[in-house]
């Protein structure tokens, strides 16, 4: 039987994790999709990355699947796809996700409390 941290151990294993530095870069280059998987009411309190898609851990599947009706158009596999959480474990869980779907850049950059903190362009 497999425990969270399991889980979360073998997504950290395939996803890579980059420094708040790198996708503050990232976002300057204009050429990375950034989503954040937190939930609606954590991203109302506390903002989120200018600019980034909304697709809560719960909806990734669905908003990520190009077949199916609820499709993110933001999301294609050929895109470089760069996800936040609030600490780093639900980005590094979606990533794994997107990876088993077929999409090939996908990293975690961590927790949108240090991103904010580095000075990110945050809405």
């Amino acid at each position: 039987m497999k425990t969270a941290k399991d889980y979360l151990d073998e997504a950290n294993a395939v996803v890579p994790r980059i420094s708040t530095e790198e996708g503050i870069e990232r976002h300057k280059a204009g050429s990375s999709v950034f989503v954040d998987v937190r939930d609606s009411g954590e991203i109302a309190k506390s903002g989120t990355i200018a600019g980034a898609e909304r697709v809560t851990r719960g909806m990734i599947e669905f908003k990520a699947d190009d077949t199916h009706p609820l499709h993110n158009p933001a999301l294609k596999k050929e895109a470089d796809i760069v996800l936040i959480c609030g600490a780093g474990g639900q980005a590094a869980l979606s990533g794994k996700t997107l990876i088993d779907m077929g999409f090939q850049n996908v990293s975690n950059v961590g927790g949108f409390s240090a991103w904010k903190d580095a000075g990110g362009p945050t809405e």
